[in-house]
């Protein structure tokens, strides 16, 4: 398995020129500094404050649009349910479902912040290994387009739970193929030691028996191998050609298979790693899944919402250490924790005009939180930045804000969306007084419970 990417790397980091013009939806003004669309991002910060999540709406609509125009391209009959643990704000979601996206849900709170962004039950698929029975009566409820299994317990509780009600749940199998998607070892999904669906052998009679559970109809078969996979079509390539030889055994002992769903992972480039495009992975089911004739199913997260997104941050201070130079930031590990879990690199932007065109030496970008762990890089290129200087953290729109905590009793940021010219706020800043909401002290600490 490829290691992560480090918080440094030995190779000459991305200029700054480089980062913008990767990235269309931002762009950099002599006055007005770096820009989100057309929105100056010291505007924003002017008044919302930091540190805040900034989402392109733009480059939201142009990630899906282009991904369902690769599908489209390969001659698939494919539909895009996207991922919503990647990103749940409800803005996001509804820009999504305006582009014809459905959503893939992993618990009862992403089911209903789908439902509330206007995306309908029927395009809705509930994944994850550990549904409880609350969700699944919720998700019977609400009238939920698939249900993926992950084991025969979680089948049985199901088919009990849909008879019970009345209803009939439409269910997908989902098989780990054992494949080594060579991603992050705790992001990796479809191997044997992981957790995630039902071995391949072990599918055909766990799918026969599905057919005769009370309550529920099979109607396809799903897989997924990972996230953020980069190291090219090899492990997709495996894990449909698997899936393609279970469909074919399935159909031909005369079981109902209407579709296949495909999972996600799709990676990007957080700095300037080669990346597969989304026609890469279209011509990989093309070649594998294509020649059954049956409609797809893709569950994208962090290739739709990734580049999107940025996390803003003032400098709170510089400091000067015996062998290297610090910046201190308002935003922490709290609020973007992939550095600290994951070694994650992300690109660092000052905003101000004059920051970008300034001499730059190595700093290491550090929260304030109290721990070493909160770094976001060593030895980063960056100018010198004085208390109130603004920087950007970029491709933060994908498990930042959803990760974020209130670790060191730190509020969760504010987040925006821009589209064009224009700005709002999509979730307000959280008040340190409400980090105490629903506390309380026993009767015998002085406090008026029993």
């Amino acid at each position: 398995m490829p290691a992560p990417l480090p918080l440094t790397s030995a190779d000459p980091d991305p200029s700054f020129a480089e980062l913008i013009a990767a990235r269309p939806h931002l762009s950099a003004h002599a006055m007005d500094g770096l820009l989100v669309e057309e929105v100056p991002l010291a505007r924003i910060a002017r008044e919302v404050g930091t540190p805040t999540w900034v989402y392109s709406a733009g480059a939201l609509r142009r990630r899906a649009r282009a991904l369902q125009a690769a599908l489209s391209g390969a001659g698939l009959h494919a539909s895009i349910h996207y991922a919503v643990k990647a990103n749940t704000s409800l803005a996001v979601l509804r820009v999504l479902a305006e582009e014809g996206l459905g959503a893939d849900v992993v618990s009862e709170g992403e089911m209903l912040a789908a439902r509330a962004a206007g995306i309908a039950a029927a395009d809705i698929v509930f994944s994850g290994v550990g549904k409880t029975e609350a969700e699944l009566r919720r998700a019977l409820a609400e009238g939920i387009g698939q249900i993926n299994l992950e084991s025969a317990e979680e089948a049985a509780t199901l088919s009990a739970l849909a008879a019970g009600m009345g209803r009939t749940a439409r269910v997908a199998l989902r098989v780990n193929p054992d494949v080594d998607a060579r991603t992050h070892a705790k992001i990796t999904t479809g191997k044997s030691e992981n957790k995630f669906g039902v071995v391949l052998d072990d599918a055909p009679a766990l799918y026969r028996r599905l057919t005769e559970l009370p309550g529920l109809e099979p109607v396809g078969v799903a897989v997924h191998i990972g996230s953020q996979i980069t190291s090219g079509m090899a492990a997709y390539r495996g894990a449909y050609a698997k899936l393609a030889d279970l469909v074919r055994a399935l159909l031909a002992d005369g079981l109902p298979v209407r579709h296949i769903d495909c999972g996600g992972g799709l990676g990007i480039p957080y700095r300037d790693e080669p990346a597969p495009l989304p026609e890469a992975l279209a011509g990989a089911i093309a070649a594998t899944l294509g020649p059954l004739g049956l409609p797809v199913m893709l569950e994208p997260g962090r290739w739709i919402a990734g580049p999107p997104g940025l996390l803003l941050a003032s400098v709170v201070l510089q400091k000067q250490g015996r062998d290297r130079r610090f910046l201190v930031l308002d935003a922490a590990m709290n609020d973007l924790v992939r550095p600290a879990m994951y070694d994650a690199w992300h690109g660092i932007l000052p905003v101000g005009g004059a920051d970008l065109v300034a001499p730059v030496s190595p700093a290491d970008v550090v929260g304030p939180v109290c721990e070493t762990g909160d770094t976001f890089a060593r030895g980063r290129a960056l100018p010198s930045l004085q208390s109130g200087a603004l920087v950007a953290l970029l491709d933060a729109g994908a498990y930042g804000a959803v990760m974020s905590s209130t670790y060191n009793m730190r509020p969760l940021a504010a987040e925006v969306m821009v589209e064009g010219n224009r700005f709002a706020v999509i979730r307000e800043r959280q008040a340190a007084e409400a980090l105490l909401a629903g506390q309380r002290l026993p009767a015998w600490l002085g406090g008026g419970g029993s």
